[in-house]
C-alpha cells in the first residue's frame, strides 16, 4: 500500500514537472523551416490593417521583427530599408513587425513607431503586434529577427529563420548576407543553403 502511494506521488510529480517544462518550452516554440504560416492582420503606422493576403502579386515575404528601442535593431534599419528597396520590386517585400509590450518599452509605442518610420523613411509597412499574438506563433525571440517566406499553393512557407547578416556592428564588414542569400536562392528556384542562423539582438519584451 505504501509502495502504491509512493508510485502515485512520483507520477503526480512527474506530471507536474512535465507540464511546467511544456509551459516553458511553448514560449520558444514557433514556426520551423518548412511550416506554413497562418495569415495575420496587424495595424500599420498609417492606420490601415495589413495581412499577407493583401499582397496578391508577392512571391514571398521578408518578415522582420524589429523595434525602435533596441540598439541592434537601430543598427540594422538602413539594411532593412535596402532589403525592401532591392527585393520588394522582385516580389519579396519587407513586412516589419514591432512585437514589444509598450508598457514595458514606451519608446516602442504606436506614436513613436510612426515618428521613427518618418525619420528613417521606411519604405515598408511597420506593424504593431499590440496584443502580442503574432510573434509567439513565429517563435520570434529577438529584435531584429527575420523569417523569409515563400508563397506556394499550400500557403506561405518558412524558408529561412535568423539574422540579417553576420556583422551587426558594421554593414561594410559583412561577410555573409543571410537574408539576401536566401531570397536570391528562392528567386532563382534554388534551395536555401543556410536555413537557420542565430538572431543577435534584444529579447522581445512580453
Amino acid at each position: 500500500m505504501q509502495q502504491i502511494k509512493y508510485v502515485a506521488l512520483a507520477l503526480a510529480l512527474f506530471t507536474m514537472l512535465g507540464a511546467f517544462k511544456n509551459s516553458k518550452s511553448s514560449l520558444s516554440n514557433g514556426y520551423q523551416i518548412g511550416d506554413v504560416v497562418n495569415d495575420f492582420k496587424l495595424k500599420n503606422i498609417d492606420g490601415n490593417m495589413v495581412s499577407l493576403s493583401d499582397y496578391k502579386d508577392a512571391k514571398g515575404f521578408i518578415i522582420t521583427f524589429t523595434c525602435n528601442t533596441c540598439p541592434y535593431a537601430v543598427m540594422y534599419e538602413d539594411r532593412i530599408i535596402e532589403l525592401n528597396n532591392k527585393y520588394a520590386p522582385k516580389g519579396y517585400p519587407v513586412i516589419a513587425i514591432m512585437p514589444n509590450n509598450t508598457n514595458v518599452k514606451p519608446g516602442d509605442n504606436f506614436e513613436a513607431m510612426k515618428k521613427r518610420a518618418k525619420t528613417k523613411g521606411f519604405t515598408f509597412p511597420y506593424l504593431i503586434d499590440k496584443e502580442q499574438t503574432v510573434f509567439p506563433k513565429f517563435g520570434a525571440t529577438r529584435t531584429p529577427q527575420v523569417f523569409v517566406l515563400k508563397k506556394t499553393k499550400k500557403g506561405s512557407v518558412v524558408k529561412y529563420i535568423g539574422a540579417i547578416d553576420d556583422n551587426y556592428k558594421n554593414a561594410s564588414e559583412v561577410n555573409t548576407k543571410y537574408v539576401e542569400n536566401a531570397v536570391k536562392a528562392l528567386l532563382e528556384g534554388r534551395e536555401v543553403e543556410q536555413k537557420e542562423t542565430k538572431a543577435i539582438g534584444c529579447s522581445i519584451k512580453a
